[in-house]
C-alpha cells in the first residue's frame, strides 16, 4: 500500500493528532508503507514524500491539540518524555540505541542542557553518518575525516535533522557523551549532569525554521519533566568547552530560540 503522489500526505495525519492513539496508528502505517516501498526498491521515492507528510504534519494546526497558527503566530507546543516503563524516552522520536553512554552520577543533578552542531562530513547533510558515528558503525573508508572520528566514542541523547525529524540515542536517565572536556559555571564534566541535543547543521549556514520549532517543542518538554533543569541553564557546545568547540555557531540564533521558551535564558 503506498500513498497518492497526488494526494496530501499530511490529510489522514490531521485528524491523527487529535487523539495519541489515532496518531500512534498513523505512524505504524506510514512505517509499513515505507517498508513495502524499500522492497519495491521505491526508497528514494518514498523518503521526499516521508520529508513532505513530516512537513506537513508539523504545519497543520486547525484540529491539531498543540498548535495553532493564526496570523503568523504559533502556539507553544510540547514533546512529552514519557513515563513508567518507557521513561526518559522522547515521545514520538526516531530511537536508535548508542552504546556510548553510562550510569549518571545523580539524575536529580541534571541541571544543564548542551546544544551541538554536526554535519557528516562538515558541510554535508543525510546520509546516515551520524546514526553510524553513536552507534560505532561509521566506516572510516567513506570520508578523509572519519577515521579520526571512529578513534573516539561518541553520542547525544537526540539529533534533529534538517527536516524536523528526531533521533534519540540515549535516554536521559543516562549520560551521553556529547560534551567531552568541558565545564559550565565552575563545574567540570558537564555530561555528569547535561544532556546533549544536536542540531544537523554547520556554524555558518542558517539552522531550518522547522529545526527552531523542534527544538523548542523538545526544550519545553524537558523543562517540565527534568525540575532541576531551567531555561536559563541553555549553552552551546562552545561555551562549556570554548577552547576546543565552535558549535552551534554564529548561525544559531538564540534570541529567536530563547523567544520560543517559557522565560529568557542565556547560553
Amino acid at each position: 500500500e503506498f500513498l497518492d503522489m497526488n494526494e496530501d500526505p499530511g490529510q489522514g495525519c490531521r485528524a491523527s493528532l487529535a487523539a495519541g492513539r489515532k496518531q500512534d496508528r498513523f505512524l505504524r502505517s506510514f512505517l509499513r508503507k515505507e517498508r513495502a516501498a524499500k522492497r519495491k526498491g521505491l526508497g528514494a521515492w518514498w523518503e521526499t514524500t516521508k520529508m513532505k507528510a513530516n512537513l506537513l504534519r508539523r504545519s497543520v494546526g486547525r484540529n491539531s491539540p498543540g498548535r495553532r497558527i493564526s496570523g503568523g503566530q504559533e502556539r507553544a507546543m510540547t514533546m512529552r518524555v514519557l513515563q513508567g516503563s518507557d521513561g526518559h524516552w522522547l515521545e514520538g522520536a526516531r530511537r536508535l540505541s548508542s552504546p556510548n553512554c553510562d550510569a549518571r552520577p545523580d539524575l536529580d543533578d541534571l541541571c544543564l542542557i548542551v546544544i551541538h552542531g554536526i554535519s557528516l562530513p562538515a558541510g554535508e547533510f543525510g546520509g546516515g553518518h551520524v546514526d553510524a558515528l553513536f552507534c560505532n558503525r561509521l566506516d572510516s573508508s567513506l570520508h578523509p575525516s572519519f577515521p579520526e572520528l571512529c578513534e573516539n566514542p561518541v553520542s547525544a541523547h537526540l539529533l534533529i535533522a534538517r527536516d524536523g525529524k528526531v533521533t534519540q540515542y540515549v535516554p536521559f536517565d543516562r549520560r551521553a557523551w556529547h560534551a567531552g572536556v568541558s565545564s559550565w559555571q565552575g563545574r567540570e564534566k558537564c555530561n555528569d549532569f547535561s544532556i546533549g541535543i544536536e542540531l544537523e547543521g554547520t556554524d555558518h549556514e542558517p539552522y531550518t525554521k522547522i529545526q527552531y520549532q523542534v527544538l523548542a517543542e523538545v526544550v519545553r518538554g524537558l523543562l517540565e519533566h527534568y525540575p532541576g533543569l531551567g531555561a536559563g541553564a541553555i549553552a552551546g557546545h562552545c561555551d562549556v568547552a570554548p577552547d576546543r568547540k565552535t558549535d552551534p555557531g554564529p548561525a544559531f540564533d538564540w534570541d529567536r530560540f530563547r523567544r520560543s521558551l517559557p522565560e529568557a535564558s542565556s547560553p
